[in-house]
């Protein structure tokens, strides 16, 4: 599950504010609108060491807000909030444009505004969108457990379907119908297959399946959390987080935890594959949590969120690598949290979320930089 609930656990375990000697931002100058995004020649917002954002303008200003994704057409972003300012108990989904920003202003929410949301991804027509909800068992948000035993757990809802939804809220489709966690769908960028995760074999695996929900194939079956999938631009591979536990010990706390509805999502690693399943291979074996995976537009390179550096589980910031696992790169460098980058689809512009200036509180907020290479 990518939940924005649970960076607020985040930052509430882990938040720690600036000191001297670490990353400042530079100095705002002058702006000017281009292709609906906010240039900046110094931008507040970048640190100095970020040198592959040219510019970046902030869309969100309160709550968590996560998991941005691009229409194809890139013109239009779907995403999740919670943002208690516009009367959001927990996540739900909305629209904007791609110039649009929300200081003073709420966008249009596109989910039934019952349960829970998470994952919603466009479909090609850029008329419609999939997206994971509970709103079928129970029109209120179910009960999010931050801890179980001492340790920070994700929920894994049982209650979680996939739908497709016109742009007006309108649910003209129900896609899954197993017993059992069914979210985290997202589009190939060629347009015939949605990969997610589901728990209908007993495990939290990967599957694809066509646009209309047909044509189910399962894609991992080895014990662990496999989720957070993405199709490289070209449609023919996925990228992954997964965890694996191996001793006697991990296993037995994983299969606790999960038959509970529950995963410990602080040890993982990503994955690549081939769309069909075949070619599977470990892509990193960094340490803590390695997450929110995607692919760059060349195909060649990940992005990806880590606090493999961090000495108490705190900042994560996002890296750079190779398919081939080699030349690992910092590319933010932030004291709190940058996560979920999302590539526009001509290349031009990543969606992320941070917690770069909120404050010093607690607030996750979405950002859309221009990228340099």
């Amino acid at each position: 599950m990518r939940a924005t609930a649970s960076l607020l656990l985040i930052c509430l375990l882990f938040s720690c504010k600036n000191k001297s000697g670490k990353s400042t931002q530079k100095d705002n100058t002058s702006t000017e609108i281009n292709d609906g995004i906010v240039q900046k020649s110094n931008d507040s917002l970048i640190y100095p060491e970020e040198k592959h954002f040219k510019s970046i303008r902030q869309i969100t200003f309160g709550g968590d807000n996560a998991e941005a994704y691009w229409s194809f057409d890139d013109k239009q972003l779907v995403f999740q909030s919670n943002n208690k300012g516009w009367d959001m108990e927990c996540d739900q989904m909305f629209l904007m444009n791609v110039s649009e920003n929300f200081k003073d202003s709420k966008p249009p929410m596109i989910s039934t505004g019952n349960g829970r949301t998470t994952c919603a991804y466009f479909l090609p027509d850029n008329k419609h969108f999939v997206y994971g909800s509970t709103h079928l068992e129970d029109k209120n948000c179910p009960e999010v457990p931050l801890r179980k035993n001492g340790a920070y757990v994700w929920p894994v809802y049982d209650s979680f379907d996939i739908f497709v939804a016109d742009l007006e809220g309108n649910i003209t489709q129900q896609l899954t119908h197993e017993k059992g966690y069914d979210a985290e769908a997202t589009v190939s960028p060629k347009g015939d297959k949605i990969v997610f995760t589901s728990t209908r074999s007993g495990d939290l695996e990967l599957y694809t399946m066509n646009l209309d929900g047909s044509e189910v194939l399962q894609i991992t079956d080895e014990l662990g959390y496999d989720g957070g999938a993405f199709f490289s631009p070209d449609g023919t591979k996925l990228i992954f987080r997964a965890s694996r536990p191996k001793t006697p010990e991990a296993i037995k706390k994983y299969k606790d935890l999960l038959a509970e509805g529950l995963v410990e999502p602080t040890e993982m690693e990503l994955f690549v594959c081939n769309a069909d399943g075949s070619d599977l291979r470990q892509l990193t074996n960094l340490g803590n949590a390695n997450w929110c995976p995607f692919f760059l537009p060349s195909g060649d390179k990940v992005l990806f969120s880590s606090n493999f550096e961090a000495e108490r589980g705190f900042p994560f910031n996002l890296y750079l690598i190779d398919l081939d696992g080699k030349n690992l790169e910092r590319v933010t460098h932030g004291e709190t949290f940058d996560a979920f980058p999302v590539f526009s689809n001509d290349g031009k512009h990543l969606a992320f979320s941070s917690n770069r200036n909120n404050g010093g509180g607690r607030d996750t907020n979405l950002f859309i930089a221009e990228w340099e290479n």
